[in-house]
């Protein structure tokens, strides 16, 4: 039986393994919209870090609705994050996640009043996690042959 700890180690693992995350946010117009973010940090699957720039349509959109998804997909697998997000104005943490490739995607640098934090605080996170291309689809090959289903690794959800 998994515990609740392995859980959580699988879904790290999985975000770790992510370069960059895709964000669902309800826009002022009540409609999903999605957007690619590099995750800069996270102190457990439950609290992710990203940078931004205040005057977006994201950040309003966030500030009126602030509930998120934030997707996450690697070879070791996929990871659903569903929580809140929050507009933090933390400028040690701020210079703290700051690196080169902030720099090259906003303006400024991490004291420019216009760049600003996205926290977001994880309520679930549903999970799959992936056994390996070549078991993957010998998985595959073998649902497809016989009457079985396909062992794709395990799928779960858990709180954050």
């Amino acid at each position: 039986m998994t515990t609740h700890d392995d859980q959580l180690g699988t879904v790290a693992e999985i975000m770790k393994d992510t370069r960059i995350a895709v964000l669902t946010y309800v826009s002022l117009e009540g409609t999903l919209v999605s957007t690619p973010m590099g995750t800069q940090d996270f102190e457990d699957p439950g609290t992710v870090w990203f940078l931004t720039e205040r005057n977006t349509d994201k950040v309003h959109a966030i500030q009126a609705d602030p509930r998120v998804n934030v997707a996450y997909s690697s070879d070791s697998g996929w990871v659903s994050l569903t929580g809140t997000a929050t507009v933090s104005e933390d400028r040690a943490k701020l210079r703290e996640l700051w690196d080169a490739s902030a720099g090259a995607f906003m303006t400024g640098d991490a004291d420019d009043p216009s760049n600003v934090l996205l926290r977001v605080d994880g309520r679930t996170a549903e999970y799959w996690e992936s056994p390996g291309k070549v078991k993957a689809a010998i998985q595959v090959a073998k649902g497809l042959i016989g009457d079985g289903r396909p062992d794709l690794g395990d799928n779960d959800t858990v709180d954050l």
